[in-house]
């Protein structure tokens, strides 16, 4: 794994000659633009490519400033790295995000519906519905999948005798929801369905436009963390540190026993007009 970073103050030649750097884990590059032309984001990817070939690593963590040369980040998803997002991570702190809304919301207990968009059942959807379903009174979940959804339906009848709202309607089943995860719905499928006007939606996969003119609620993109991180690495955001360190292949319950541990915390959600 490897961190990309600007230089703080890099010399006229540095710029000039495209000269970048490697010390130890990261490789610092001669930026000084806002926003850098094609050709010399290319170039510098090209050299980044160069070390980054020579040490088989496919894993990269850019800082705040790297992320935002779209250009730069377009080679580098090119040659195929795996750039962290932080957005697995922002599945894994579904409950502390839940938690984190209610009390920012001020919404009571007994008020609190929740719709769940998932098409794909990934491991960690599975976990996070039995939760839900088993501690909450309003869960819907919602996909166009139903019939992959049979199965897991009647595990968890049997297991809790507990029934699992399954469905699909687009005028009906989200009307009523307030708090809204949605794992893998896109911008153009969510906006089929009729959406509570103040409800707040996280979207765990990032991006997702709500089109609604009267939707009044908060539609939630992005997050942050507070997380002792290593000071050196204060360039990048906590997130993509922290999750660029983890074993994503532990069983869920030992990944979020060491997120406790390390007493992870939700700093901010970021929304279409807010940040909450």
């Amino acid at each position: 794994m490897y961190y990309i970073k600007e230089a703080d103050k890099p010399s006229k030649i540095a710029e000039w000659f495209h000269m970048v750097k490697l010390e130890n884990d990261t490789i610092t590059l001669p930026i000084t633009e806002t926003s850098l032309e094609e050709k010399t984001a290319y170039k510098l990817a090209i050299k980044a490519k160069t070390i980054l070939d020579k040490t088989n690593s496919k894993k990269l963590v850019l800082s705040k400033k790297i992320k935002e040369q779209e250009i730069y980040v377009d080679y580098l998803y090119s040659y195929n790295y795996e750039i962290v997002d932080g957005k697995w991570l922002f599945q894994m702190l579904l409950f502390d995000v839940l938690d984190y809304v209610v009390k920012k919301m001020k919404i009571k207990e007994e008020d609190i519906k929740i719709g769940i968009l998932v098409n794909d059942i990934s491991d960690f959807a599975i976990y996070a519905i039995k939760k839900l379903v088993t501690k909450y009174k309003y869960v819907k979940i919602v996909t166009n999948h139903i019939a992959r959804f049979q199965n897991m339906e009647e595990k968890i009848s049997e297991e809790y005798g507990i029934f699992i709202n399954v469905g699909n309607n687009k005028r009906k089943v989200l009307s009523k929801t307030n708090i809204i995860f949605n794992f893998d719905f896109p911008t153009e499928l969510i906006n089929k369905y009729t959406i509570y006007n103040t409800a707040t939606i996280i979207n765990f996969r990032g991006n997702v436009k709500i089109k609604n003119k009267r939707f009044d609620g908060l539609n939630i993109n992005d997050y942050e963390i507070d997380w002792n991180a290593n000071p050196h690495l204060e360039a990048f955001e906590a997130k993509d540190v922290y999750e660029a360190m983890q074993y994503k292949k532990q069983p869920i319950e030992e990944t979020l026993k060491k997120i406790k541990k390390d007493n992870v915390m939700i700093k901010y959600l970021k929304g279409n007009k807010t940040i909450l």
